[in-house]
């Protein structure tokens, strides 16, 4: 058992500073079990709380799932280099999430900063190890844009696998179908250092542009604009933790 106070919940949730969440809570805007709180230091026990913000009913995250539409030009990293960071898309509050050394939800693995498209986060340790292990080979889909045009060779060598310059052992695409001249669906289970474009180059081509459309079982649709983020749903998440592993 977990018991917190209202606004250390609604906190916990992303849904804005301590001050924020206070002022949800005050202005009666926030609901438990059909009743309308007012008192921000109100305890609830946590587990399987229910409770609604503005009317929209919200099951407690004990754990953050996340799924982020990146855009360009932002890098998947705490300390960014030449380009914001893909957290400064996030509420503080997931940022901050936890406290401690390793505090607020990580990346499952990275997009470099010009690849746009499907990115989760997680403050599950285990969940981001499952998703982002080579060893579990959980399927990524590649919207690939190329400078030449794509032919039949080109895919079945993608298939076959091609060697890349650190590893004497050949990389295979999962799946690869074309879909246009310049437009190849990649799929990959396994995540190596620029791995899309070092395997286009290795077959004589090369990556214009990148967009990550799926992970897993989940699919990341334009219902969800760039920037912006939402929770995985409870379905989602266990979809996401059974993926066949081999």
């Amino acid at each position: 058992m977990a018991v917190f106070t209202l606004q250390d919940i609604l906190f916990s949730q992303g849904f804005g500073t301590r001050r924020v969440c206070a002022g949800l809570i005050q202005q009666g805007l926030v609901s438990v079990g059909g009743a309308v709180q007012s008192d921000t230091l109100a305890e609830f026990d946590t587990e399987g709380l229910q409770f609604t913000v503005q009317g929209v009913p919200w099951p407690y995250q004990e754990r953050a799932y996340l799924m982020l539409h990146k855009p360009a030009g932002y890098e998947c990293s705490q300390k960014p280099g030449m380009y914001p960071s893909i957290y400064s898309l996030l509420p503080g509050p997931l940022r901050t999430r936890g406290g401690g050394a390793a505090a607020g939800v990580q990346a499952v693995g990275r997009l470099d900063q010009d690849t746009t498209g499907l990115l989760l986060l997680s403050d599950d340790g285990k969940f981001i190890h499952r998703m982002s292990s080579p060893r579990h080979h959980v399927p990524k889909v590649y919207d690939v844009t190329t400078k030449h045009d794509i032919d039949a060779t080109q895919v079945s060598r993608l298939l076959a696998g091609v060697v890349l310059d650190d590893s004497p052992v050949p990389v295979k695409a999962a799946a690869a179908e074309q879909a246009g001249t310049h437009r190849l669906l990649l799929t990959l289970t396994e995540g190596k250092y620029h791995q899309v474009k070092r395997m286009l180059a290795a077959v004589g081509n090369r990556v214009e542009g990148l967009h990550r459309s799926q992970i897993g079982s989940i699919q990341l649709t334009f219902e969800l604009p760039e920037r912006h983020w939402r929770w995985l749903t409870v379905d989602e998440v266990k979809a996401l933790q059974a993926s066949p592993s081999k």
